[in-house]
This record gives C-alpha cells, structure tokens and sequence, in this order.
C-alpha cells in the first residue's frame, strides 16, 4: 500500500516538475511577448488590490484647491409713487429731489473656486468667478479663510489671478504638461459644486483641443466626463501624478446640471497668464499681423490636401512680424513649433501663448512643398495714441468707453484684422449704450452720416443730440445700421 502510494507519489512529483519547467520556458520568454489587452485584465485577489484607490492623489491635491468668495456693491434705482412727482407731494412726504428714483444698494456675491499654484499663496482662478468684485475671499479645505487682493484679470482667456493677504508657506500644485494629455487619459475634478463644500469627481479626458465652445477667445478646451458642476468653476482638474492639468472652467448642459461634458482651459494657457502676472500683472499676447482662415473640404481639395488641415493665410499687414518673416497670401500654416495646427482657434491658441521676445517656427506649406519661417514675438504696436475716453452726454453711446483703434488696442479687444477707426473698449451695466446694444469690441464707423475717425470726433457730435440718430456700427466684420429716437 505504501508502495502504490509512493508510486503515485512519483508520478505527481514527475507531473510537478514538468509544469515547473513549462513555467520556466514560458518565463524565459515573456519578455519577448507582448501581453494582450485580455492578459492586462485582472480580477483582484487580495484585500490590498480591491483597496486600490485615488485618495493618495486627493491628499496631495485638496490643500491647493479654495473656494473663492467674490462680492460687490450694486446701486438700484427704486421706483416708488409717481405722486412724488409732484413737488406738494415730495415736501410734504420729505423726499428731497424727487424720489421718483430713489438709490437702493445691496450686495451681489459669487462663488467659485480656485488653485493655489506657489507657496506664496498666488491662486489662479476664472474670470467670471470675480468679475466686477469688490472684495474676494479664497477658504482653505482646514477651513482657513483670508481676504485676497487681484493682481491680474483676463476676460479673453476667462483667467484671473489673486495673491492671498498672508505670508504664508501655502500648500499648492504644481502645472502638469497639458500638451502631452491623451485622450482616455484618467483626470480629477476638485471644486465646490453648488457651495456643498470641495469634491472630487473622477472620469477621463473625451477631447484634448476642443475648439467650438464659445466660452473664451481663445477655443482650445480640454473635455473630461468628469463632473463638472456650478460652483467648480477656477477648480482643478489634476493627472494621477497630482498635478494640475486644466482649470475647470465650463459645461455644456440644458438642465444647469453635469451631463458629462465639462471643459478646463489647458495648463498651458493658465501657466501663461501666471507668468504675466508675475512681469507687470498685464497679458502681453504677441502680434502676428496676419488674418487666416479654416481650410474646409473645397480648400483642401484646391490645394491637393489628403485631408483638410491647417489655417490658409489671407492677409498679410505691412512692418508685421508675418511679413518680417516672409509669410505670404495664400500660405498654409500646419504647424507651430511642431505642435499641429487645425483650425484657426488652435493657431490662435497656440500662438498666443508663446512669450514675447523669442521666436517661433511656424511649418507652412508654399506651392507644394514644406517651408519653415521663424517669426519673431513682438508686441502689438500703439501706432496711434488711443485716446480713451468716457462717453457721458447725452446719447446712444452714454456710459460707454472709447478708444482710437491701433494694433496694440485690436489685440486687446480682440478685434480681428481691423487697426483704424474708434472702438468701444467697455459698456457700463445699464447705461444707455448697454441697453442700445453696444458691446466691447465694436467699430463705430459714422453717426448721423459723418465718419467717425477719432474719439475726439465722437465726443462732439455727441454733444448736440439730434432728434434721430444714425449710427454705422461694424461687429465681426459686418456692419449695421442702427436707428434711433433722440
């Protein structure tokens, strides 16, 4: 009996080391195959592999990450009794002047978020988080809170920054490479959703260069089905080394609800607009002087492309930079310092977040072949003075701010192709002008038939109000005709 035993013992021992040395065989040569995507599948065994997790992540993020409280004084005219119209009225009620229209203040107050980016408690955040504050307040995750000054605001990249009141040291992040993210990328959402307090929301990265938004002037969103929801605006979106991708920024939904498509402006963008505020507290873009245009299916057909790509070149402006470097009508730009080129918000993107006073490569195609022209970064020029000034008599354009148009003045307002004539630079909420329909960026082209040249021009024939008035107004390159009731 111990014998068969034994012998049957022998055989399984036989068996054993057979397995072992087709183990050994198939060890010896694992490096030389490549595990397929069914092998990389695992089903967890252990305690440790179920417990795997992003906190760690979290941990090392959610320090840097603040809730920012923006709030401002608003002055309401209230209408009360038209009784006190009547001067009887208005002395034996005690309303001096009238009180038709009687001040009424409160407070308007928003919420949004932020990130602190260096020790010294510098924090980027959104534009419209703290548009139009008077006071800002960023709270810590301990639930510290500090007042906050505004060192630079950017209504074009819909980025701010601020400098918390205090020394310091801060905890904070440092800026991933935003051009290296892949789609399927996994990403973190932190924020304050709503004012419940900072949350984290997991999902991927769905897009890397989305650029039909229409949230900013500069279209070149990262997309994540992270949620993303009111409140996270100025929030992180972090890789899974815990450094900061993107800047949570906008949703597209019906419901004001995540629908799981979110968008963060790239690191790259946000890291620009920091170090500007670290040279003046002023986004210095450089200036191209050219205008492009997407290459669409006919274009590219036209030109023998396999596919559409790149931006085509249609105009070139004398003493530019463009023209300094040989760019030509007609050429078509299909990259920047070896970063592809799309369409003309990714050209914009890309070029405008180079730093003024180096140079860059621009891959073009001329006739067929591959060109390379190095463009200097320079500034916009100020060829005229813009002579700013603030509409205040009676007309269409009271409460609005004007200036003359220059290169330098187009770059800031975001005004395309145009450097001559007057530009509205700001409309103040409720004025005349707002209600007229007058918005940043537009070209006052002539009032009641008379070319408008200068803001000197302006301010006089506006002092002597018509009983119509006529106005040309150019937006976007078209212009209409507005018609109006003195």
């Amino acid at each position: 009996m111990r014998l068969a035993r034994t012998g049957k013992t022998d055989l399984f021992i036989r068996a054993a080391l057979a397995g072992l040395c087709t183990l050994w065989t198939v060890a010896a040569t694992a490096q030389a195959v490549q595990p397929s995507a069914e092998d990389l599948r695992l089903v967890p065994e252990t305690e440790a592999q179920i417990k795997l997790s992003f906190a760690p992540i979290v941990k090392a993020v959610a320090p840097a990450v603040v809730n920012v409280y923006a709030s401002r004084k608003v002055v309401q005219r209230q209408r009360v009794s038209p009784f006190f119209d009547d001067p009887f009225f208005r002395r034996f009620f005690g309303q001096p002047g009238g009180g038709f229209d009687r001040p009424r203040r409160r407070v308007e107050s928003s919420l949004g978020s932020g990130v602190i980016i260096s020790a010294d408690g510098t924090v980027i955040t959104n534009h419209h988080v703290i548009k139009d504050a008077d006071e800002v307040r960023v709270a810590l995750n301990d639930r510290r809170e500090y007042d906050a000054d505004i060192v630079l605001m950017d209504e074009r990249t819909d980025l701010a920054v601020l400098k918390i009141r205090d020394k310091g040291p801060f905890e904070h992040t440092a800026f991933a490479d935003s051009d290296s993210l892949e789609v399927g990328d996994i990403v973190l959402a932190i924020g304050n959703p709503f004012g419940v307090g900072q949350t984290v929301t997991q999902g991927i990265v769905s897009a890397t260069a989305r650029t039909q938004v229409g949230v900013t002037d500069f279209q070149f969103f990262i997309q994540t089905d992270a949620a993303i929801n009111p409140g996270n605006s100025g929030g992180a979106l972090v890789d899974m080394t815990g450094k900061l991708v993107g800047i949570n920024t906008a949703i597209f939904s019906r419901s004001g609800g995540s629908n799981g498509i979110g968008f963060a402006i790239p690191a790259h963008m946000a890291r620009f607009v920091a170090k500007a505020a670290d040279h003046g507290g002023k986004v210095q873009r450089p200036w191209l002087g050219a205008t492009v245009q997407t290459v669409n299916a006919e274009i590219a057909e036209a030109l023998s492309l396999e596919r559409p790509r790149g931006v085509l070149v249609t105009a070139v402006y004398d003493g530019s930079p463009a023209q300094g470097a040989g760019l030509k009508v007609s050429d078509l730009v299909v990259a920047i310092d070896g970063k592809e080129v799309l369409d003309p918000n990714s050209f914009g993107y890309r070029f405008a977040t180079k730093m003024i006073g180096e140079k860059t490569e621009f891959r073009i195609l001329r006739g067929g072949k591959e060109v390379s022209l190095q463009v200097a970064l320079e500034p916009a020029p100020e060829t005229v003075p813009r002579d700013t000034r603030e509409m205040r008599a009676y007309s269409p354009f009271e409460g609005a701010t004007v200036m003359n148009l220059s290169p330098a003045v187009a770059e800031e307002l975001g005004v395309e192709g145009v450097f001559e004539g007057v530009a509205i630079a700001e409309v103040d909420r409720g004025s005349t002008a707002d209600r007229v329909g007058l918005r940043t960026g537009d070209i006052v082209r002539s009032v009641n038939r008379t070319p408008i040249e200068t803001t000197r021009m302006l301010e006089t024939i506006t002092k002597t109000p018509p009983r119509v008035w006529q106005l040309d107004i150019e937006r976007d390159g078209k212009v209409s005709q507005i018609t109006l009731r003195g």
